[in-house]
């Protein structure tokens, strides 16, 4: 496995896309970058495109290449899709096979072998919330490995559960899945 895509949502923890993008790209993974215009709020897709060495990728609608759909390209190239920071509302639109948007889309474009991993984050309410376990347990059973959120302070000033799991979590996942497909 050679090929991340990874999906940066609207969570404040959107910022620490940068961080995992660099550590990925370090440890030798291609990685496309696909953001919601939310995460582009928290980041700017340039800093992404500067630590992956790729254009990122925001609007479905944006084809740069002619003779390709977009979405479409990227799906058929990815080895691993990780949602990282995943928010309820990806989540939910993920679960329910929404495409409004370059992230969701480019989800229901792979292909079902293609290794998906999914790291919430957001309050630990909208966590908790009965619609948000239900949407997660549904993405298990399509096939997406969840990375469990932390238990911290939250950015809101709530502590509980919530919180994107630590960067270095991420790697280790990301690692176990790249070993176990070679």
């Amino acid at each position: 496995m050679k090929h991340i895509t990874l999906a940066v949502t609207g969570s404040i923890s959107a910022y620490k896309a940068a961080d995992l993008t660099n550590r990925l790209t370090k440890e030798g993974f291609q990685v496309t970058v696909l953001m919601t215009k939310a995460a582009m709020d928290f980041i700017t897709p340039l800093t992404l495109q500067v630590l992956s060495k790729n254009l990122v990728h925001y609007d479905v609608m944006a084809e740069p290449d002619p003779s390709k759909v977009n979405h479409i390209e990227i799906a058929k190239t990815t080895d691993l899709f990780l949602v990282a920071p995943a928010t309820a509302n990806t989540i939910a639109k993920l679960a329910n096979g929404l495409a409004d948007n370059m992230v969701t889309s480019t989800a229901l474009a792979l292909e079902k072998n293609v290794k998906k991993l999914i790291a919430p984050a957001m309050n630990t309410k909208m966590y908790e919330n009965v619609i948000t376990q239900a949407n997660l347990e549904f993405l298990q059973k399509l096939g997406y490995e969840v990375l469990e959120p932390r238990e911290s302070v939250l950015a809101c000033g709530d502590k509980g559960t919530g919180a994107l799991a630590d960067i270095d979590d991420i790697i280790k996942k990301v690692k176990e899945i790249a070993a176990h497909e070679e």
